[in-house]
């Protein structure tokens, strides 16, 4: 079954939603990281997906501590995101408490080191971010284009041993217009042996299925949990 992972992304101490990844395009929420946790743990989720939004356009995490808090008070996995980029970033993330880490800026500017990273931590624990627009890999907060094609990325790491990949389609992001169905299933397809996880414009519960139907394993869900679009006992009855 597909697993559903809700993503909690913080900006400056806040729960905030980006629309298109436009950091001048945001909604900020007045739920506490803990208090979501709590509640989507209580509906059958097994981790959650938490956003540094500062240290994603900063170079280095600025709210790895929200993982420590989680932590302390929640019974739940954490994927963290942002920022990260080297030895010591990659180590404190684990330190104060996640249990994986997705990693975006860093496999493009430092390819190597995020090889070795996926030997030393281990498949499970290190995920790779594929966030692109027009099949364009975009960092930086999705704030620059690479002009890295998003298929030979996954194909570079996945030739390396790649086991998990976040896949986002920054138009769909924050818009509620559905996933890019093409898109994983071309990656699918392509990568038979890695677990891809599909983000961005997911809207209801016929858009996860749709994705388990092509085979995607995870879908990382934020705004549409936020807004209310697809309903938490629907979530429950699922993960169940």
């Amino acid at each position: 079954m597909i697993e559903i992972i809700p993503s909690v992304a913080i900006l400056n101490g806040k729960v905030v939603r980006l629309t298109k990844g436009d950091y001048n395009n945001f909604k900020t929420y007045e739920d506490s990281p803990v208090d979501l946790a709590t509640r989507y743990l209580d509906c059958g989720v097994k981790t959650i997906h938490l956003v540094d939004l500062n240290g994603a356009v900063n170079d280095e995490p600025q709210n790895d501590n929200i993982i420590e808090i989680l932590k302390a008070f929640v019974p739940v996995d954490i994927n963290f995101t942002g920022g990260i980029h080297t030895d010591g970033a990659i180590s404190k993330a684990f330190e104060c408490g996640a249990n994986s880490v997705t990693i975006g800026e860093a496999a493009i500017e430092k390819n190597k080191l995020f090889s070795g990273w996926l030997m030393s931590y281990g498949r499970e624990k290190v995920w790779l971010a594929a966030d692109c627009i027009d099949g364009m890999i975009h960092t930086r907060g999705w704030q620059k284009n690479t002009n890295v094609n998003i298929i030979e990325h996954i194909r570079y790491f996945y030739d390396r041993g790649l086991k998990f990949a976040k896949i986002t389609d920054i138009a769909r992001d924050g818009v509620l217009e559905g996933p890019n169905f093409e898109l994983y299933q071309k990656i699918v397809e392509l990568f038979p042996d890695l677990r891809v996880y599909a983000s961005g414009g997911v809207r209801s519960m016929d858009d996860i299925q749709q994705l388990e139907d092509i085979g995607v394993k995870g879908v990382i869900i934020g705004k549409a949990l936020h807004e209310g679009k697809l309903n938490l006992k629907e979530i429950q009855s699922f993960c169940k």
